[in-house]
C-alpha cells in the first residue's frame, strides 16, 4: 500500500478518536470523500494498526447506532424553525 494512504488512514483515525466524530465530520474536515475516509478508516486501518483500528471501531458503531437520533433532532429543529417564522 502507498505511504500516503497509510499516513493518511492513520490520521483520520486519530482525528476521529480524539473528537469523537462521525466519517463525514473528518471527509469534511481534511476534504476527502466519505467513501475514501470509510475505507480508510475500516479496511485499509486494519492492516496498518489492528488497535488503532478497533478503537475507531467502537467510536464509529456507536454513531451508528445514534444516527437515527441525531436525524430526528435536526428534524425538529427544521419544524421549529419553520413554526417560529410562521
Amino acid at each position: 500500500m502507498k505511504d500516503y494512504i497509510e499516513k493518511r488512514a492513520i490520521m483520520l483515525a486519530l482525528y476521529i478518536i480524539e473528537h469523537n466524530t462521525t466519517v463525514r465530520a473528518a471527509a469534511k474536515k481534511f476534504g476527502y470523500s466519505k467513501s475514501s475516509v470509510h475505507k480508510d478508516v475500516t479496511a485499509r486501518l486494519k492492516d496498518i494498526d489492528p488497535l488503532l483500528a478497533n478503537d475507531v471501531k467502537i467510536i464509529l458503531d456507536t454513531n451508528k447506532a445514534e444516527r437515527h437520533i441525531r436525524g430526528g433532532l435536526a428534524t425538529k429543529m427544521k419544524y421549529e424553525q419553520k413554526r417560529s417564522i410562521s
